[in-house]
């Protein structure tokens, strides 16, 4: 049972391993752009990394190496808490070039088409110092003597992933702490929100190869967290990221653009839960009576509205009809009075 406050529980406790070697590699990004066997020394250098990721990976991160394409892997990134990511599963393929760690690692995430970071584009290209495909200190670029895929993972999660991802754009970073800088901040995690929730549905309803029983335990043990934060985010409880599982005294402004958009999203989010086997009925049973309200609300409005339009249409007519009448009959008359004049005598 997922406690409504504090860290994600490690779904290790399930049995479902952080690292495990897999065979399907038919939707891997990198399946077949890459040579099947980098050279042995490459190899060498990549079982090491799979020692490393097999020793040291957090509770939140999830690896899948494949067992005849050493070569490249897919990982999965649990948002973490306290940021408008929350609770999301985020996937990259990651590819060894062949002179690796000479060069950094080709890396892919699944967009989805969503663009919910300035570092992850759409297209899928991770924009990142740490792959050489963003500018930055020396310190910050790939070192092939000391960086690794576990390096690579775990910046992605804690400084792209984060809780102002506004402020990851060069552009902006100098506006974080100021009025104007914050708002902007704020409007950008409510969008990014609502994109997380949308990769959410994608995931559960189409999940990568090989993570099947992490996507499907994840978004069980997480439901009622996640659905929770969406209630609390647009019923104005808290602000987009805050949520921490009590809502009493607690207030944050969102947008009417953002209630919307979570609206929209709600009921569909609730039922992909749901299919997972996730104790998430009762709100189920919320978005059923909110979709029959507003249902009801419509019928309603859509009936004034046609009375009102009938009420119109009769005046109008009964008015037409009456002066009508008023023309016919001072046509009759003003027949009638020159008949009369033409039959007088001179």
């Amino acid at each position: 049972m997922t406690s409504l406050s504090g860290d994600t529980p490690p779904i290790s406790d399930l049995q479902i391993p952080q690292f495990d070697l897999v065979s399907d590699i038919s939707d891997h990004h990198f399946a077949g752009k890459h040579p099947k066997t980098p050279p042995s020394s490459v190899q060498k250098k990549i079982m090491q990394e799979w020692k490393l990721l097999s020793k040291d990976l957090p509770e939140t991160i999830f690896v899948r190496v494949y067992e005849n394409r050493v070569n490249i892997l897919r990982a999965a990134i649990v948002g973490a808490r306290g940021t408008p990511y929350h609770d999301g599963l985020f996937f990259f393929d990651v590819a060894f070039p062949s002179d690796y760690p000479a060069r950094p690692p080709f890396v892919y995430y699944w967009s989805f088409g969503y663009r919910l970071n300035p570092n992850l584009y759409s297209n899928g290209r991770v924009c990142l110092s740490l792959l050489n495909t963003w500018v930055g200190k020396k310190c910050e670029k790939w070192d092939p003597n000391n960086s690794s895929i576990l390096q690579l993972l775990l910046s992605i999660q804690a400084l792209v992933l984060n809780e102002k991802p506004y402020f990851n754009e060069p552009g902006y970073s100098g506006w974080s702490g100021r009025t104007y800088g914050e708002k902007k901040s704020l409007a950008y995690s409510e969008d990014v929100f609502v994109l997380s929730c949308k990769t959410m549905l994608r995931v559960l309803r189409k999940p990568p190869q090989s993570f099947e029983l992490v996507v499907a335990q994840h978004f069980k043990d997480n439901a009622e967290f996640i659905l929770s934060a969406c209630d609390a985010y647009r019923k104005g409880f808290a602000r987009v990221g805050c949520f921490n599982g009590a809502v009493k005294g607690t207030k944050g402004e969102v947008s009417v653009k953002f209630k919307v958009a979570i609206d929209l999203l709600y009921e569909d989010l609730v039922m992909a839960m749901l299919k997972t086997g996730a104790s998430v009925e009762h709100f189920a049973q919320q978005a059923r009576e909110e979709r029959e309200k507003k249902a009801k609300e419509k019928a309603e409005v859509a009936a004034a509205s046609k009375n009102k339009r009938g009420v119109t249409v009769g005046e109008i007519g009964r008015s037409f009809v009456q002066k009508l009448k008023k023309i016919v009959s001072l046509g009759s008359i003003m027949k009638n009075k020159s008949q009369k004049s033409k039959t007088i005598p001179v």
